[in-house]
């Protein structure tokens, strides 16, 4: 019986998320065994820096990529926004599956339970560890302060409780669904309010670019819908140059046979900002072979199961938004941000 071995993250919530991808395949290939190896990244043990101030892009993947480079396993899960645009060569991300809630979501401290952002005293302080959701809150809620929090949830959720510090912290409502504590969820916080990270609630499976059996094993993983949407959000920000030292973020909907993809970029105070909607025709397709491909990848991904057509109109379009954004003046905001980021 062939052992199928699956790298993951060690913490909890990375554990949870992995068991899920494993779990699906198990029910799959009810003859096949998996072995789930955890270790630890750079993003887990620098915790005493701002995310975008490590400067580094594969902060929670390279140890990962590393021990699939090395065959030590076969497959990798993570949070998909955590995945660069741009892959080192020899990897790809064989599967997207369905996405949870990408929104963003407010958890109080005991005290303020029953607020909302709006109504929290002046001065409160909010912790968010990205520069996405406190460029967008900041604009929208000028009355609150927004502070750097790190560490894995169940550290972040202790550290607002415990200290004094916080009155609420802000973090993807997906991991809160997938640890089990959506009672924690004070308010979710919609687009209009707060457009979400590029890949946000969805998880990638990274695997070799050149091992076709796992790729097969893992491409039928593929949610048609998710992968559109998440083909569209990693083009935009791969052509815009955004990652995590710049706050872009985004929000995509399918109707209709029609993807909707809005897009967004921020100064660091929020005060400067941009954003726009374009939509392209995909009609989610019923998943399909297309023929051979000499390169099948689009932005990291190989989906070989899902029409070419589609992804590739998926892929232009964010292309397209990020070329309208950058022609009205995007890359000057970026830039101002990038600067801000490196200075502070």
């Amino acid at each position: 019986m062939r052992v199928i071995r699956v790298g993951t993250r060690k913490s909890q919530l990375a554990r949870i998320q992995t068991d899920s991808v494993v779990a699906m395949l198990k029910a799959l290939y009810p003859g096949l065994q998996f072995e789930i190896i955890a270790m630890s990244t750079t993003g887990d043990k620098i915790l005493d820096t701002a995310l975008s101030k490590i400067g580094e892009k594969s902060l929670f993947t390279k140890e990962l990529e590393h021990a699939l480079e090395k065959n030590e396993v076969d497959l990798v899960v993570h949070s998909l926004k955590d995945l660069p645009t741009v892959l080192p060569p020899g990897f790809t991300i064989g599967a997207i599956c369905k996405r949870e809630n990408p929104n963003d979501a407010v958890v109080f401290h005991p005290k303020f339970v029953g607020k909302t952002l709006e109504t929290l005293p002046d001065k409160s302080v909010v912790g968010t560890s990205s520069l996405r959701r406190a460029a967008q809150l900041k604009r929208k809620f000028p009355h609150l302060e927004f502070k750097s929090i790190r560490g894995n949830l169940n550290t972040r959720l202790q550290k607002l409780d415990e200290l004094q510090e916080f009155s609420a912290i802000i973090l993807a409502a997906a991991g809160l669904q997938r640890m089990g504590w959506q009672k924690r969820v004070g308010q979710i916080l919609h687009p209009e309010e707060c457009m979400y990270a590029v890949g946000q609630g969805a998880l990638g499976v990274e695997v070799r670019a050149k091992d076709k059996d796992v790729l097969d094993l893992v491409g039928v993983l593929h949610d048609p819908e998710t992968l559109l949407c998440c083909i569209a959000e990693r083009a935009f920000l791969r052509h815009l140059e955004g990652g995590c030292s710049v706050p872009v973020a985004v929000h995509t909907a399918v109707k209709d046979g029609q993807l909707y993809l809005t897009g967004g970029v921020w100064s660091l105070d929020g005060s400067d900002s941009m954003q726009e909607t374009m939509q392209a025709t995909i009609r989610v397709p019923v998943q399909h072979e297309d023929g051979p491909e000499d390169d099948p990848q689009l932005v990291g991904i190989t989906a070989q199961n899902i029409p070419r057509v589609a992804q590739l109109a998926a892929e232009n379009l964010g292309i397209s938004l990020a070329n309208l954004l950058l022609n009205k003046g995007a890359k000057n905001i970026l830039d101002v941000a990038r600067q801000l980021n490196d200075a502070h």
